[in-house]
């Protein structure tokens, strides 16, 4: 009678304490991977969401795209294999240029297993190495030439109304730099890496009114920058112009008529 009393309280005890947390990997030190306290942030659907953005899941939205004023194209993407030992590695890379339309342009070429990664990864590298070109009414200021390996550019000066004259490759930076009307030639090798590269190179040495007046020596840096005040602050614009609080004459409508007697 006292077991049957002891088995009846023990059972009672287990019921009435609270459920242990389960643990299916059979280690209590170790939380699993989809719990809400595992180690790495975001890394289930029920897990913490909180951490860098880079390590969340897509989820049913896929993953969130910073929204800038850059805007991206993909020029060549080619599959590379590289023969080892027991097989063939195949890998791709993609050549990406990203441009703001305002004279700010930049381009990479990244390698991955899948193809949109390769396309991710240029993108980005592209976004770090930003380049600045001067721009004139939407065309360049005189002709350029640029080079590289055996691929030579030449850009021109066109008219309003002209368009860009250009294919492939070199369409794609300078349609993401801003220019609008532009002629353009290529030579040699037509591989779309070396003819960013030499559209590079082009676009980089370009000159501004100011720099080639100082080579030339007919103005100094001192006069260059005297063409070019610095904006004067808020404050000495205040008082260079301050507001008239005289009273005006009454306008036509706003005029009352002047009170008689009745």
């Amino acid at each position: 009678m006292a077991e049957e009393n002891k088995e009846v309280v023990a059972q009672e005890a287990a019921n009435n304490a609270p459920e242990a947390k389960r643990n299916p990997t059979g280690n209590p030190e170790r939380e699993p991977a989809g719990s809400r306290t595992s180690d790495r942030p975001g890394s289930r659907k029920f897990g913490d969401h909180r951490g860098r953005p880079g390590e969340r899941r897509g989820g049913r939205g896929g993953f969130r795209r910073e929204e800038d004023d850059f805007n991206d194209r993909v020029v060549d993407i080619n599959k590379v294999t590289k023969v080892v030992m027991g097989g063939k590695h195949m890998r791709f890379d993609a050549l990406v240029v990203v441009g703001d339309g305002k004279g700010h342009y930049g381009f990479a070429m990244r390698k991955s297993g899948e193809v949109p990664d390769a396309i991710k990864k240029s993108l980005t590298a592209a976004k770090k190495n930003l380049k600045s070109v001067h721009l004139t009414k939407g065309t360049i200021a005189h002709e350029v030439e640029g080079s590289w390996t055996s691929t030579k550019v030449i850009l021109k000066p066109a008219p309003a109304g002209t368009g860009i004259i250009a294919g492939g490759a070199v369409r794609a930076v300078l349609e993401l730099t801003g220019i609008k009307n532009v002629v353009s030639k290529v030579y040699g090798s037509r591989t779309a890496l070396n003819v960013v590269r030499a559209t590079d190179a082009a676009l980089q040495s370009l000159k501004s009114y100011d720099k080639v007046m100082v080579l030339r020596g007919l103005k100094t840096e001192e006069e260059i920058k005297a063409m070019h005040p610095a904006p004067a602050p808020k404050a000495e614009r205040a008082e260079r112009a301050p507001r008239n609080f005289e009273k005006r004459a009454p306008r036509a409508h706003e005029a009352k008529e002047p009170k008689g007697d009745k």
